[in-house]
């Protein structure tokens, strides 16, 4: 515990999901935290459960003049931003021939600007300072193409572009800039919330751990990055995959729970 005590924390999306495991997360060890989404409810609900060393701010990661009000109300309050989890994100679904000009829009609107935003406020605010460090959460589609994940994954391959870039531009000024990339994760996004856990590791069988991932073990991976640990990491890649980035998993599969075979 107490591994990013007196240090201060926006966690974008950070109302449900990888979001709020890693706003959970990041309270339990010390941080003060801002719960930033467009999820008023939820966000909170969950600012209010944290307690004292949380808050909730509106933040709609496409929205520049949203970045530009955050940084400054937050230096204002707490007289520095520590941290920055860049995770909010949507999934887009379809082939590209048959995408629209408005859904691209959508897609890089908030997976791309919105990492583009934090690191041009946010880093910026951290290169005055002369320290910080900013975890955009990517994807494993960011290392390879997907079918029907067309845009999906070609902004996550953006993530990893920018954060390598910003490694470059910030770390002479003592800011570090790594990704971090997901598999599999049961959240809302992924599950819909309809599947029980059994059909989700079904699912992912052949995954090399064959079971999907929980919000938490991302977030870990996010508070080890922003803690004092990763001192000397920037620009690293992290795969938190359960080793799919591997390949698939092919021997003695195991069958599948009798729930969905029906035996």
């Amino acid at each position: 515990m107490g591994r990013l005590t007196d240090k201060v924390a926006i966690i974008t999306g950070g109302a449900r999901g990888m979001g709020a495991a890693t706003s959970r997360l990041f309270a339990q060890e010390g941080a003060t935290v801002m719960v930033a989404d467009v999820l008023e409810d939820e966000g909170r609900a969950l600012a209010q459960d944290l307690g004292g060393n949380a808050r909730f701010v509106r933040l709609d990661v496409s929205n520049e003049a949203d970045w530009v009000s955050l940084v400054k109300d937050t230096v204002a309050e707490f007289g520095r931003i520590d941290a920055l989890v860049a995770n909010a994100g949507v999934l887009s679904f379809g082939e590209l021939v048959f995408a629209e000009a408005d859904e691209f829009d959508r897609v890089y609107g908030i997976n791309v600007k919105g990492v583009f935003f934090g690191i041009k406020h946010v880093g910026g605010a951290m290169r005055s300072a002369g320290r910080g460090a900013i975890v955009n959460i990517a994807s494993i589609d960011g290392f390879r193409g997907a079918n029907a994940l067309g845009l999906y994954s070609s902004s996550k391959w953006a993530v990893r572009g920018m954060t390598k870039t910003a490694a470059l531009e910030l770390g002479p000024h003592g800011v570090r800039v790594n990704s971090v990339h997901p598999g599999g994760v049961n959240t809302p996004m992924v599950n819909g919330g309809d599947r029980s856990i059994e059909e989700l590791n079904y699912a992912h069988r052949r995954v090399p751990l064959q079971r999907i991932g929980a919000p938490e073990e991302i977030a870990a991976a996010s508070l080890f990055l922003c803690s004092d640990e990763a001192s000397y990491i920037s620009a690293a890649e992290l795969g938190v995959d359960g080793g799919w980035a591997a390949g698939y998993y092919h021997d003695n599969l195991p069958g599948a729970p009798a729930s969905l075979t029906g035996e």
